[in-house]
């Protein structure tokens, strides 16, 4: 696996190959296939009520449109696929004791930022509900371009790394590096994310190996290609897409994320800060100006709530420049 030749015919292949291939979310499955997920992770009453709305509404509609006829019950937050793109600026420590968080739109990118290397970290994970109950095991996936000297070469790049997390709180994480040195190009940088849910119990152990160095320090880049990162980038996107594809693991959160210099209101913009994307019902009801980041724990709250945090599956990661 480190020989010179090996990696070589990895790196081509994974250039090649961006993205694994992925399963849909839960919530971009029919309701019945979302219903029968849930069956196999355990969670029959979910699954039930969802095969109970089929019948009640005569429609097996997709998951994440489906009415939800139960006043009484809670709508399950993970059928939803639509996702907010929030920015917190960066700001002086202590200085306030609220951030104003704008959608990352209504920015101005930082256009310095061009042909620079950037460090990217994971600063939240929060599963306010993911299938199931308890404790989750959920394997992330993080996958961006970093530009090499060559401007008409890219290299497609994989962080991938699980984490237990508790219902209803955060994965015990923040700053943890992603990608160390990578290097924007002149029309900015892109991202895509992926979470899903571990409930294969064999495939909870197979992920014990992701708590080695490797993953641990995040991919460290150089100004030229590194053979080895092809290598670690392609196992973890093979490790992804069959986990995800097994009927006792649920895909949750599934979004991509251009950051450029264009100034259209319309994409997202690239400067130094930290960026949030919140899985949410309805992106025209959505206001982030209702929400706040609280530097006093670290937690986005309702700006007429200061305890009151955000009602739905979430995930912040930091932009900033190397020094």
């Amino acid at each position: 696996m480190r020989g010179k030749r090996v990696m070589k015919e990895r790196r081509i292949t994974v250039a090649k190959k961006a993205h694994p291939r992925l399963p849909k979310p839960i919530g971009a499955l029919k309701a019945s296939q979302a219903a029968q997920k849930l069956t196999f992770m355990g969670d029959a009453e979910v699954a039930r009520d969802i095969q109970r709305a089929i019948k009640l509404n005569r429609a097996d509609s997709r998951f994440s449109m489906l009415m939800w006829p139960f006043p009484k019950k809670p709508v399950p937050v993970y059928k939803y696929t639509e996702h907010a793109f929030g920015f917190i600026p960066k700001t002086a420590s202590g200085a306030t004791p609220t951030v104003d968080i704008t959608d990352a739109g209504n920015i101005t990118a930082d256009a310095t930022l061009k042909g620079q290397s950037i460090k990217i970290t994971l600063d939240r994970l929060r599963v306010y509900q993911y299938p199931g109950e308890g404790i989750h095991t959920i394997l992330f996936d993080f996958y961006a371009q970093h530009q090499t000297p060559n401007p008409t070469e890219t290299q497609d790049l994989h962080f991938t790394q699980n984490y237990r997390v508790q219902q209803g709180a955060g994965a015990g994480i923040t700053g943890y590096p992603v990608f160390l040195g990578l290097k924007v190009g002149n029309e900015g940088v892109s991202f895509k994310c992926f979470t899903v849910n571990v409930k294969n119990e064999d495939d909870q152990k197979v992920l014990g190996f992701l708590g080695s160095d490797v993953f641990k320090k995040g991919l460290q880049l150089i100004n030229t290609i590194n053979p080895v990162v092809p290598v670690v980038s392609g196992f973890a996107t093979g490790i992804v897409e069959a986990f995800a594809h097994r009927n006792e693991n649920v895909p949750v959160q599934d979004f991509y994320m251009g950051l450029d210099f264009s100034a259209v209101k319309t994409r997202a913009q690239l400067q130094e800060g930290s960026y949030v994307a919140a899985q949410v019902p309805d992106l025209a009801a959505w206001d982030w100006s209702q929400w706040v980041f609280k530097p006093a724990n670290g937690q986005i709250v309702s700006r007429g709530s200061l305890t009151t945090g955000v009602p739905y599956n979430y995930v912040v990661f930091s932009v900033s420049r190397m020094t």
